[in-house]
């Protein structure tokens, strides 16, 4: 008789909670996608990497895309074509804005901040056979790779380069493809943004010598001045190449989400990614920044998810104005 009804109570047990779960997943979809960036750039590997962890917590069907990057990226997720995306806080203000040559005069507002991910060096890699040590060495009419058409590098990148003087012919591509191109000579240089370390350099790294370019003092200035980033410094033990941290500047990137996702799946979603740093950097070095406190380096840009309002609200003492969250 005992063992009946303990049995009987497991199973009620059981249906209770089935029930509660299947309530808390209302509206929720079976599969999600993140669109990410080209294979040999950060956003490809953190992006496959927490699709995969989400997936798996959640007990979901999930995975990275290829994509052309930050601006691909907020028009994927505002028309719904993707569930989740990553982007940079640069090419988010002029999608929000419509200016975004990606979808030119549509504002995408219904793409919606989830979590703060890292912040993207830019950077510059050359063979060390070139003897381009500086920005200053770069030779009039130089072959550059800018990564992929419409990424943050692609998009900010060409522009440092003007306000710095530096003459160039233009290049896009993937990193992966960029980086062999540098490698048979067909390019001079790349000019990487993206989080450190860039899978492609330390690929080159392995296969031949490089030099990585750190920006002068006058020129970190001069940049700084003139486009939305913050001082940084690529630490000495990011790559093999580097003896002394490099002197570069940054912009922060942010996870993003369509506005129209339910709530609780949100909020699951960033519980999952925020709330085990460790298991975050495994993934990727660039997520050692990958932390609560960082919520607030969205700086008002981009609305919101209400579900991960709620999750930095409730686990990181965030306080998010109402105009600052969708539908507030």
């Amino acid at each position: 008789m005992r063992f009946t009804k303990l049995a009987a109570l497991a199973a009620t047990t059981a249906l209770c909670a089935t029930a509660v779960f299947a309530q808390d997943r209302e509206g929720w979809p079976e599969s999600f996608t993140v669109a990410t960036a080209s294979q040999g750039g950060t956003y490809f590997a953190y992006g496959n990497g927490w699709a995969n962890l989400v997936a798996e917590e959640l007990g979901l069907t999930g995975g990275g895309m290829v994509t052309g990057g930050p601006g691909q990226n907020m028009s994927l997720v505002h028309s719904g074509e993707v569930e989740f995306g990553m982007t940079t806080m640069g090419p988010a203000a002029e999608s929000i804005a419509g200016l975004s040559p990606i979808a030119p005069g549509v504002a995408l507002t219904n793409a919606c901040a989830m979590f703060p991910m890292y912040q993207t060096p830019f950077s510059i890699t050359a063979l060390s056979s070139s003897g381009i040590t500086s920005v200053a060495d770069i030779p009039a009419g130089a072959r550059i790779g800018f990564g992929p058409a419409g990424s943050t590098s692609d998009t900010y990148f060409p522009r440092m380069m003007d306000t710095l003087g530096v003459e160039y012919e233009r290049r896009n591509g993937g990193w992966s493809d960029l980086g062999g191109q540098l490698q048979d000579g067909l390019l001079d240089v790349i000019a990487f943004a993206a989080g450190v370390p860039v899978p492609a350099v330390s690929q080159l790294e392995v296969q031949t010598d490089v030099n990585i370019i750190e920006f002068t003092e006058e020129e970190q200035a001069t940049i700084l001045e003139a486009f939305p980033v913050a001082p940084f410094e690529i630490a000495a033990d990011t790559y093999t190449t580097l003896e002394a941290p490099a002197r570069s500047v940054s912009m922060w990137n942010f996870a993003i989400a369509n506005c129209d996702l339910p709530e609780s799946f949100v909020y699951a979603a960033v519980d999952v990614v925020m709330s085990d740093n460790e298991r975050m950097v495994n993934i990727h070095r660039a997520a050692a920044s990958t932390l609560p406190e960082h919520w607030d380096k969205n700086n008002g840009v981009i609305a919101w998810h209400p579900g991960a309002a709620r999750w930095f609200e409730e686990n990181a003492g965030a306080d998010i104005p109402d105009d600052q969250i969708f539908g507030g």
